[in-house]
């Protein structure tokens, strides 16, 4: 009877949501990421958004390549390429949020951070159709192992 009541249970128990996941876009579809997710029209500033979004998040970062990422909840992200050798610990950068803490972030969290306060800036310009962009990659902010100083840089 204990057998039948556990599978009853076990068939009832509400089914968690499968977590989002990054996406890297491939190198040969790299030039259309841009265009696809902000619009042909508005790629050319989203773009420079998300740049001053790092500068400013981050005094000391130094322009280096960034990685295009789908989400599988249909958001995306760019983030600066971590640059530490083979072996070594990976990069953190350290993000400045707006109340002045300051936030260590590894270079993915970073990108993740600058992003969403580029599609925030973008969609008070008057991109409206960002609106779900940010929502999308909000909510894969919140399943990253870093969602705490990922929040604290933009909330």
């Amino acid at each position: 009877m204990a057998d039948s009541a556990t599978s009853c249970a076990a068939l009832s128990a509400p089914r968690r949501p499968t977590a989002t996941r990054a996406i890297p876009v491939p190198e040969h579809l790299r030039l259309g990421f841009l265009p696809r997710v902000f619009g042909p029209q508005h790629c050319g500033a989203a773009e420079a958004a998300v740049f001053d979004a790092m500068r400013r998040l981050c005094p000391d970062y130094c322009a280096s390549n960034w990685h295009f990422y789908d989400l599988s909840n249909g958001g995306f992200y760019m983030a600066p390429e971590d640059t530490a050798a083979a072996g070594q610990p990976p990069t953190t950068l350290l993000v400045c949020a707006p109340s002045g803490e300051q936030v260590h972030l590894s270079c993915d969290a970073a990108g993740i951070a600058a992003t969403l306060d580029a599609l925030m800036a973008v969609f008070w310009e008057g991109l409206d159709s960002m609106v779900n962009a940010y929502y999308r990659l909000r909510d894969f902010a919140i399943e990253h192992p870093e969602h705490q100083g990922i929040l604290r840089v933009v909330d």
